[in-house]
């Protein structure tokens, strides 16, 4: 079914290039993979430096070890160093860079408008990348590790920013046309030539190898799919997949344990013709933390289970204390108090939002209220996961991201006039930024946030904070849309409001019993707070702790989900809920009703 090329972690010899990008969705375990790549390599005799630019970054626990933003060896591990590039302080850094020589000469509020407006993800990406472009061209760092590993590599958005000769023309510090995203650069043309050396290395085959990590599930296999084409097209073409998480299919008669590895398989398959293409590592699902030298050695070294060879009574027999979070029949129950609102479920691709919002608003509207169930998610899955027939009561629309983009870039070219070749491939590459897509999916949102008035609004996937604070930092949305159309429709001027009226609107953090998911919902709510906006609580989606396996690997893992899940309880949610991992994904109304069933 995958590529004949499939190799252990353990064969260094495959991984020869001087710099190795590890990249993939959150929580599919880059970290991990790794740092076991790392110490491998530099037990083989090669001198290792590994940088972690993950904002979520657990290189502490898993070296147990306390990492800085200065390359600092590893207890234990001759030739191995380590560094964290944090970048959200490189963020801060960059923003104070930019916005700095203003003050004193612009009035507050349009510093606070300008902060704001680099305060989005693209910001984040470009500081990063200018963060670490010094580690990778550095001559001294050069010299001194054979190996730099990078853990979380740059998008191609910003490649493709990098290599536009229009980004150093000056045309963003002098142009009308307001091309907010690449706002940043303005000023940096003394890094052009770090910046043009990194590229080089990066799309250079005997230099760099992309390393795509993914769990062995559908929307982790799409991120690492779409990422390698995107960054093939850019010129970076030698890549390699590490499939973390591969659980074999179990001999006991547990259904949960045979629908783990079902799953897995099916998503496999789904993938075939790119997983025939694409050298793949394998890496075992095991039940345990990876943190520790001795434990990463293992998994390289044999690929075994880091845990007893026979299961004690602790695995088998044990279960974790599932906690007295309620299920989703109480959530319900909550919702219906106001009668109308809008319901949000909100978090990182795969953590089960689409099932979620589809089991609330079939659950509503069996209760006889009328219920409009929307989505922003491209994939579009909510035809699927409801089945054939609608339910009663429900209407169902989606706002198609890819649409709404493709207006709102016509819109805006139109209204810039005549542009020079340059000017015009610069702002064309702006338009194709995740804050152009933030901004052009919020017009149609705002108006589905409208039909709350009179019923109930499920919409799976919103906005993130970043773009609710573009709508009330000095109106600054506000002009983003009136350049657009002239105007500034009712529904956008209302729309804040509304997401701030508790009765209104219910937003519900939705989150998988893991420690990376559980940091990117905690910075979402974070978001949100600074708009102003309290969730309304947190969904703790897929839970083994609270399902009946008894396969010790999985009642292991269960136990695993135990810190994240009071973490959740005790530092991140004033309400939060409990549901299982299904051995089916529900689907159908029926099914869908089951899941909020008393």
């Amino acid at each position: 079914m995958m590529s004949s090329l499939m190799f252990p972690l353990i064969n260094w010899q495959h991984w020869q290039t001087p710099f190795l990008f590890f990249t993939g969705k959150g929580g599919v375990g880059k970290t991990t993979v790794a740092a076991t790549v790392a110490v491998q390599l530099a037990q083989a005799g090669q001198t290792v430096l590994l940088v972690s630019t993950d904002p979520a970054s657990n290189l502490d626990d898993v070296f147990e070890m306390t990492v800085t933003s200065s390359a600092t060896p590893v207890p234990g591990v001759q030739r191995l160093s380590v560094m964290n590039i944090d970048p959200e302080d490189a963020a801060a850094r960059y923003r104070e860079q930019v916005i700095g020589p203003y003050r004193g000469l612009l009035p507050a509020s349009a510093l606070d408008s300008m902060e704001e407006q680099l305060s989005g993800a693209c910001t984040v990406e470009i500081a990063a990348f200018h963060a670490f472009t010094h580690v990778l061209v550095d001559a001294g760092v050069r010299a001194q590790y054979r190996h730099i590993i990078f853990d979380t590599a740059p998008t191609g958005h910003t490649l493709r920013l990098l290599t536009l000769p229009s980004a150093w023309s000056g045309y963003i510090a002098t142009s009308s046309h307001g091309a907010s995203c690449l706002g940043p650069l303005a000023g940096l043309d003394a890094q052009r030539e770090q910046y043009h050396a990194t590229v080089q290395a990066l799309t250079d085959v005997t230099q760099t190898t992309l390393v795509l990590v993914s769990r062995p599930e559908v929307s982790a296999l799409r991120e690492a799919q779409r990422s390698s084409h995107e960054l093939q097209a850019l010129g970076i073409t030698h890549q390699q997949l590490i499939l973390n998480g591969l659980f074999s299919a179990p001999t006991e008669q547990d259904a949960l344990a045979q629908a783990f590895a079902t799953r897995q398989q099916e998503a496999l398959e789904s993938f075939h013709g790119w997983l025939s293409e694409v050298p793949v590592v394998t890496v075992p699902l095991v039940p345990s933390n990876l943190t520790g030298i001795a434990a990463l050695r293992t998994l390289a070294l044999t690929g075994a289970r880091v845990m007893p060879a026979e299961p004690t009574e602790e695995y088998t027999k044990t279960r974790p204390e599932t906690c007295a979070f309620p299920g989703l029949p109480a959530l319900v129950q909550r919702l219906t108090t106001d009668g109308h609102g809008i319901i949000l479920t909100m978090g990182k691709g795969g953590v089960g939002k689409t099932t979620l919002a589809a089991a609330l608003a079939v659950s509503l509207a069996a209760q006889g209220f009328p219920v409009h169930l929307s989505t922003t998610d491209p994939a579009a899955h909510l035809s699927h996961t409801l089945g054939a027939d609608l339910p009663q009561n429900v209407t169902l629309s989606r706002i198609d991201p890819a649409m709404e983009v493709q207006r709102y870039r016509e819109e805006v070219l139109n209204a810039a006039g005549e542009l020079s070749t340059e000017d015009r491939a610069l702002l064309e590459e702006d338009l194709r930024s995740p804050c152009t897509e933030e901004i052009a999916v919020f017009r149609a949102f705002a108006e589905t946030v409208e039909l709350a008035e009179e019923s109930f609004v499920v919409l799976d996937t919103a906005p993130t904070g970043h773009t609710l604070l573009l709508l009330d930092a000095a109106e600054s949305y506000h002009r983003e849309v009136a350049r657009a159309t002239g105007h500034v429709p009712t529904a956008v001027q209302k729309v804040l409001p509304r997401l701030r009226d508790a009765h209104y609107t219910k937003v519900l953090l939705v989150t998988l019993a893991e420690s990376t998911p559980v940091q990117e919902a905690a910075r979402l709510q974070a978001d949100l707070r600074r708009a102003a906006i309290e969730p309304f609580g947190w969904i703790i989606n897929a839970s083994l702790s609270a399902s009946d396996t008894h396969h010790p690997l999985l009642v292991q893992r269960a136990h695993l989900e135990q810190p994240h899940i009071r973490k959740v309880g005790q530092e991140c949610a004033s309400r939060a809920w409990l549901v299982p991992w299904y051995e089916n994904v529900p689907a159908g109304e029926t099914a869908l009703l089951a899941m909020t069933a008393s």
